[in-house]
């Protein structure tokens, strides 16, 4: 087994828990259905805070009655296995959702932040809500009125723990990706930024992602059955 395996995780893996992907073949993804620049952006917060708000909080209200399934336990298997063998597991998502660490995960990093969490956009204080935001909320942490939005990562914002991932990388003897579209950047690149490592490459997707090109290996399937496979592979009995 791999001493460091780097895992890069997208919207496929929760799937099938009910939470819907962002982008999809059949166009049935949630942004071809809804209109990012209306209810992920900065700007669109500004305009209209009261839309963009309700927007995610049906998400969290979603995502609150989501449960793991058997691709987030086996990731959370594969990290103890790694941890025990004196290795490492870094998993990154792109997911703002909690079930890796539901499932068991410890060491999780939300690149796209966390639907569960609220920020001060005044103080820049970061807290758990798992409640609705109101335009009117005062923030716990400063007093400020309308200033609470979704920890989440907008079009047009940076993406978190650029500089972990990018270290991360550079250290990894396995490069990842599961149940990700391959079309969002900078998540989109980390396969390239992999070889250019000399890190092996290797895609587990429902079906071919649009940087499927860029991978040595792939095994596509259903992310519950895929990944408890290939984890099975790794770890063994």
């Amino acid at each position: 087994m791999q001493e460091h395996i780097f895992v890069l995780t997208g919207a496929g893996v929760s799937a099938e828990s009910g939470l819907g992907t962002f982008r999809d073949k059949k166009g049935e993804g949630i942004w071809q259905k809804f209109d990012p620049m209306k209810l992920a952006t900065p700007e669109a917060f500004a305009r209209d805070p009261e839309s963009v708000l309700a927007f995610y909080d049906a998400r969290r209200r979603n995502l609150i009655n989501a449960k793991p399934n058997a691709a987030h336990f086996a990731l959370a298997r594969l990290e103890r296995a790694l941890a025990s063998r004196g290795g490492r597991l870094t998993l990154v998502t792109q997911n703002i959702d909690d079930l890796h660490e539901r499932a068991g995960s410890k060491e999780v990093i939300h690149m796209h932040g966390e639907l569960l969490k609220a920020r001060c956009q005044r103080c820049g204080a970061v807290r758990f809500w798992p409640d609705d935001i109101k335009p009117s909320y005062v923030c716990p942490h400063c007093g400020s009125a309308g200033s609470l939005r979704p920890h989440v990562v907008w079009f047009g914002e940076m993406p978190l723990s650029m500089d972990e991932i990018d270290q991360a990388l550079r250290l990894a003897d396995l490069f990842v990706a599961i149940g990700t579209s391959g079309a969002v950047y900078p998540a989109a690149g980390f396969v390239a930024e992999a070889r250019a490592y000399g890190v092996p490459t290797f895609e587990i997707n429902l079906e071919a992602a649009d940087n499927a090109y860029c991978f040595d290996e792939a095994r596509y399937g259903p992310a519950s059955e895929t990944v408890p496979a290939w984890v099975e592979e790794l770890v063994g009995g």
